[in-house]
């Protein structure tokens, strides 16, 4: 039996860091390896990185013989930590310096083990001290976890059941290294001298044929559909209405987009024949002194629409459009007649939705130019006839897929019939483009070995189908882009994709891009992205493997190290969603691929999801996702490696959901009881800050971070526990917990759902738990008493905290900012050692007419210094925080922070307290504000510490061995 030598993710992370690199990582658009093609939940690159790293690598505690004391222990520690903080930076994502350094850490930890189990009955299976094992994750996903423990130098292996994702990290992870350091075989690049002399790292020579033959795709297609996409001519007519046109009449404008809005019948009578158009905006640009819009002008019977530039008169109304109010709400243009959603659904059903063409959008000498629609162009459109259209039904909830009840039931509906003719053609030019790169190839000196990549050739075969892979998918990105589902961004003035979020919805307004300009939306734009994205992979050739498993079935993860990021419960259909992509790979890659593109659609019964709508009931949905995931587990739990943990990436929402037990998620209680039943017992945990907050506008469903769990099999000898005893075990341990979790700065929208891992740990050390009946206390009931302790936890913290700042959070907790009467703040002042005049006087608290009032932070002092303040209260620190914060910024914020000392770490903990009190009460916009002050506190603390500032005293936020 494998010794567990304890591994530093069950000890010790640089949180901060790893958060701090997760959050820059989101805003990095060029060179991201996720431009390889769209998955909609891959984790941040830096995250995965740290895991598999800390994942990998020894805890000083697990070398008693190098470290044999705790300060030596900590002294290791924390270079290995520092490595990590080197390591998550993007800017060291391909430092050769940086990753030798991770890697070489890796390696010495791994001889230890090896050297440790060398009498192991497996040694030379599992020890071979010469090579180290393998990496598996079986929900791969969008290949984040894969690529980077690539990067790390392991053997990596992806599985998904999804196809889509398969073939992701079959670009990611497997094409890569099999042609890796070869130069480009197109003609260009052989006959240009430095091109031909240069050195070709990684995949570099492999990303400069995917643009040669992308750009050659894009001239193809030009040839035999650029007929769709006319110029447009301005002419004097134009410019009589429009002087700003002047300087372009006689000019042929390439167009960049059309802007269409969708159109109903009239529901009035009188203009029941007049197609009238549902448009949610009728801005184009709203750029200062930039301004244009569309009005549209009536006349006679009908209309027409008109291009204007400046700034519209009322604002408000242009930017309205034709909508009344959220939803499906509009008024007729010509009446003002309200058209109801549910007879703009009917009309949809019906087949008599229809489009109009607003506006065009042309490239000039000066930037955009904004033109009036022409018959022309509207009959360049309406000409275009698909000979091939995807006749895919769209499956699934309309949740996710909102345009199901407006008639939109197939996925051909989501395009216009030219954007189907030419993404048909795109993908048609992918297999002209792979016999063009498989001559080319053997011109080049590649071998005509005539095997094919799935059979592992590395000759001119092989390479023309990995090339034709990576078109492909810009093929399936281009139809991301080009969609009659994407909007019109007025700001950047550029369409966007259909997926800004993990679901197909409902558009009124859309562009419609040119996909032949080099514009957005073009394929020449998803060329360049996607080839940058390409271009950053690893480089240190270390063999990956992809392939379609369903994580419940497969054998993959045999002996081999695993991080996963699974399903979350119910949150996103991805097979529903998948199908948008699935059906343009399908069509380029079938005869290549015929075993990962064999079915229609994307394989949805076994997708480990709880969705209702694919069971008999919400509860046969539950049932189903609880025995997939046991079973997922169990694989994981029979064939991991024994010398490592698992790490899994979970990031459900904790809802509040009460009962008779308490507060519990059924996600997060189906999910752990799933882990539980595998026979893992929780280690560590870790809440990662993973996920995009900056549309979070109420309490429900959002989310920052995701929890790392890092597991391990239960303990054979694990004893059987009582209620009392893990409730015990609870009330001493988890605020300690609670503490690290606050000092590693997690945001209070995340703490309840983070601090199920350590609460989790106690309870997954013992075998079982049973009630005070001898029945065994349940995952559900577990969670109950886990969120009552972190209650109490927070609560008890109110110790740490002055009097006028007990009374204030006593206070806010029945009233907030509303007024309550005077007589029953006096008595509550007397148990809290203070008094109201005293709460009055020290600028909190307004008192009139038998009312008392807490004061909002943007009434309080804007002169306020706590250097000076007589009363200083952690209460008034957090508010006049955040009104400083808000109205002027980190900069100013941090000089009272500054200010405050070492009594700013007060104020941060006491925001995690009013957080919880606001998510109670459904107070949504303080608690994003003291939510908002927690994490903008590294930052204000960075800034604090600037020359010309006082420096307050810092507590260490480093996680501390805890045994």
């Amino acid at each position: 039996m494998a010794t567990k030598r304890k591994k530093l993710i069950e000890v010790a992370l640089p949180l901060e860091a790893i958060n701090r690199a997760s959050a820059k990582e989101k805003a990095i658009r060029h060179g991201h390896p996720s431009n390889v093609h769209r998955w909609w939940a891959r984790r941040p690159f830096a995250s995965a990185r740290a895991v598999v790293f800390a994942q990998m690598v020894d805890d000083p505690s697990a070398n008693p013989d190098l470290f044999p004391t705790e300060k030596s222990q900590q002294k290791e520690r924390a270079r290995l930590l520092r490595i990590i903080e080197d390591l998550v930076q993007w800017e060291n994502t391909s430092n050769d310096e940086v990753l030798s350094r991770a890697r070489e850490e890796i390696w010495q930890s791994w001889r230890r083990t090896c050297a440790q189990h060398a009498d192991h009955r497996r040694a030379r299976e599992l020890f071979d001290r010469q090579k180290l094992p393998a990496f598996h994750d079986p929900f791969a996903g969008g290949g984040a976890l894969p690529l980077e423990a690539q990067r790390l130098g392991l053997e990596s292996y992806a599985s998904d059941l999804n196809p889509v994702a398969a073939l992701i990290n079959k670009a990611m992870i497997e094409i890569p290294p099999r042609f890796a350091d070869k130069p480009s075989v197109n003609p260009e690049a052989r006959r240009s001298a430095t091109l031909l002399t240069g050195k070709w790292k990684g995949a570099q020579g492999l990303a400069e044929d995917v643009r040669y033959y992308g750009k050659w795709m894009r001239n193809k297609a030009e040839q035999r559909v650029g007929n769709l996409y006319p110029p447009i001519e301005v002419t004097a007519a134009m410019a009589k209405e429009r002087p700003d046109l002047k300087p372009n009449v006689g000019q042929k404008l390439t167009v960049i987009a059309w802007l269409w809005a969708r159109t109903v019948k009239s529901p009035n009578p009188a203009f029941a024949h007049v197609d009238v158009p549902l448009a949610s905006s009728f801005m184009l640009a709203t750029r200062p002194g930039k301004e244009a819009y569309v009005e549209p002008v009536i006349e006679g019977s009908g209309y027409r629409f008109t291009v204007k530039v400046g700034k519209p008169k009322n604002v408000e109304a242009v930017k309205g459009g034709t909508k009344l109010s959220r939803g499906a709400n509009f008024q007729c243009v010509m009446s003002g007649t309200p058209i109801a959603g549910d007879y703009i659904k009917a009309e949809g059903k019906a087949g008599r939705m229809g489009a109009r063409l607003m506006a065009i959008v042309a490239e000039g000498d000066r930037g955009r130019v904004f033109l009036a629609p022409t018959p022309e162009h509207e009959a360049a459109a309406r000409r275009a006839n698909a000979e091939w259209r995807p006749e895919l039904t769209i499956s699934g909830s309309t949740q996710y897929l909102g345009v199901k009840p407006y008639g939109m039931d197939r996925f051909d509906q989501l395009f216009t019939e030219r954007q189907l003719v030419t993404l048909a053609t795109f993908s048609d030019l992918v297999q002209d483009a792979q016999e063009r790169v498989r001559l080319d190839a053997l011109a080049a000196g590649l071998s005509d070995d005539k095997r094919s990549l799935g059979d592992g050739g590395t000759g001119a075969v092989a390479y023309a189908e990995a090339v034709a892979i990576y078109l492909s998918l810009i093929v399936s990105k281009t139809a991301d882009s080009n969609n009659a589902l994407c909007p019109w961004e007025p700001v950047a003035q550029c369409t966007r994709q259909l997926f800004g979020r993990q679901a197909i919805s409902m558009l009124w307004d859309y562009g419609e891009a040119n996909p032949l300009h080099d514009s957005s939306g073009g394929l020449i734009t998803n060329v360049l992205g996607h080839t940058r994205g390409l271009e950053f992979l690893p480089s240190n050739c270390i063999d990956g493997h992809a392939q379609q498993a369903d994580a419940a079935t497969q054998s993959l993860s045999e002996g081999k190290v695993i991080a996963t990021d699974p399903p979350y419960y119910d949150n996103v259909p991805y097979a529903d969603l998948s199908d948008f992509f699935y059906l343009w790979l399908r069509r380029s890659l079938k005869p290549m691929l015929p075993d990962l593109f064999s079915t229609l659609a994307v394989p949805k019964a076994e997708e480990l999801v709880a969705f209702a709508y694919r069971h008999d009931s919400k509860k046969s949905a539950e049932t189903f996702f609880l025995k997939g995931m046991t079973k997922a587990m169990h694989r994981l739990a029979e064939q991991a490696h024994p010398s490592f943990p698992i790490s899994i990436f979970y990031a459900f929402r904790q809802s509040e959901t009460e009962n008779e037990e308490g507060t519990a998620s059924t996600g997060w209680e189906t999910f752990l009881a799933a882990v539980i039943d595998a026979g893992f017992s929780i280690s560590g945990t870790w809440p990662m800050r993973t996920e995009m907050t900056a549309a979070m506008k109420s309490l429900k469903n959002n989310l920052a971070s995701s929890i790392v769990l890092v597991c391990r099999p239960r303990s054979a000898d694990a004893t059987v526990a009582t209620r009392r005893e893990f409730a015990a075990a609870l009330k001493a341990e988890l605020p300690a917990s609670l503490a690290n979790l606050q000092r590693g700065n997690i945001a209070p929208v995340d703490l309840a759902q983070a601090a199920i891992g350590p609460g989790m740990a106690v309870y997954t050390r013992y075998d079982k738990v049973l009630d005070a009946e001898g029945k065994p206390f349940t995952v559900r009931e577990a969670l109950a008493l886990i969120n009552q302790t972190l209650d109490e936890a927070l609560a008890e913290q109110e110790g740490d905290f002055d009097a006028d700042s007990r009374w204030a959070v006593a206070w806010f907790d029945q009233h907030g900012f509303a007024d309550g009467e005077y007589g029953v703040a006096e008595t509550l002042s007397k148990a809290k050692n203070t008094s109201v005049q005293g709460l009055v006087d020290s600028g909190i608290l307004k008192s009139s007419r038998g009312d008392v009032r807490l004061l909002k932070p943007s009434e309080l002092a804007a002169n306020w210094d706590p250097l000076t303040d007589t009363r200083l209260s952690a209460w008034e620190s957090v508010h006049q925080l955040i009104r400083v914060l808000e109205s002027r910024g980190e900069a100013a914020a941090a000089e009272l922070v500054a200010k405050l000392g070492s009594k700013a770490e007060l104020a941060r903990e006491l925001c995690y307290r009013l957080y919880t009190l606001c998510e109670r009460k459904k107070r949504a916009t303080e608690a994003l504000s003291y939510n908002g002050l927690v994490q903008s506190f590294p930052e204000l603390e960075r800034l604090a510490k600037e020359p010309g500032r006082r420096v307050p005293a810092q507590a260490s936020i480093l996680v501390e061995d805890e045994e």
